[in-house]
């Protein structure tokens, strides 16, 4: 992708992202992630309605007449945006792959801190971190982060999900909200994942193709594996082989449910083929 036409992809979807943080996601986002607690501000006289536990009463026997304190939610949050890479995000049947659906959930989330005030940052993984952002403030720098979804080359295509949350342990000694965007189609993270999710704040946004899910009955098709390479014949006639992986799918969908409900994590299914926007605000709104 030359210079030219990364800059066109990104702004068109800065223009597509941004305008659904601005009208949709702001206050979805403000009220659904509450800042560290409250810190005060100023006083001022007491009005009809106010509570009267919040009465400075130093300054209401200096004056002669009751004065509140006011506090101010303290907001300095920083999102992390950890997201998969791997090989198997470059599927998709539908009008998108599961890699740009990701790349425009992340930036909607991204604008959205960004529209708070917050610090953003990402990792960008596959069976080990191919790329740490430390979280900042700012357009450009969430434009950064854009341009790297768009045009970041993983060296591997396998993943390794637990290696991830290790080195989120490692760089984030803060609480942060955390958003983990992937198709979850790994194995042995719950143990990692129960010992971030008491320390931050984690939603796991599990991005995937109807096609994923069964099998179609075409004969004998040639299929490829898109995080290890290999190449195997299928009998797709075989009602047994149908079956076989229904029940692998469902059981990586069943353990991404588990580990992460466990982990007292949020959890967000997303089909390409849906309205991702629809999926976030039914969550924001469950929560806030």
């Amino acid at each position: 992708m030359d210079t030219k036409e990364l800059l066109k992809k990104v702004r068109k979807i800065e223009i597509k992202t941004r305008r659904l943080s601005d009208h949709i996601f702001g206050g979805e986002y403000h009220s659904t992630f509450k800042g560290r607690g409250m810190t005060f501000s100023e006083v001022r006289q007491y009005q009809f309605g106010d509570d009267v536990r919040s009465i400075d009463w130093n300054v209401t026997a200096r004056y002669n007449e009751p004065y509140v304190k006011v506090f101010e939610e303290e907001r300095e949050l920083t999102m992390m945006l950890m997201v998969d890479v791997s090989g198997s995000e470059l599927f998709g049947t539908s009008n998108q792959f599961k890699k740009e659906i990701i790349t425009e959930i992340s930036a909607t989330l991204a604008f959205s801190a960004l529209q708070n005030n917050d610090k953003v940052g990402v990792i960008l993984f596959s069976d080990e971190v191919e790329l740490f952002i430390p979280p900042k403030k700012g357009k450009s720098h969430v434009l950064r982060i854009i341009r790297e979804l768009l045009e970041f080359h993983p060296k591997s295509s396998e993943t390794n999900l637990a290696e991830a949350l290790k080195f989120l342990t490692n760089v984030m000694k803060k609480k942060a909200i955390v958003f983990v965007l992937s198709d979850f189609i790994a194995d042995d993270y719950d143990n990692t994942l129960r010992i971030v999710g008491n320390k931050h704040d984690v939603t796991g946004i599990r991005v995937y193709d109807e096609r994923e899910e069964t099998i179609p009955n075409l004969g004998m098709v040639q299929m490829q594996d898109a995080e290890t390479g290999e190449i195997q014949l299928v009998n797709t006639q075989s009602k047994q082989v149908r079956l076989a992986y229904g029940e692998y799918y469902q059981e990586k969908v069943a353990y991404f449910t588990n580990s992460f409900n466990k982990s007292g994590c949020g959890v967000i299914n997303c089909r390409a083929d849906e309205s991702y926007v629809k999926k976030l605000l039914g969550y924001f709104k469950r929560r806030g």
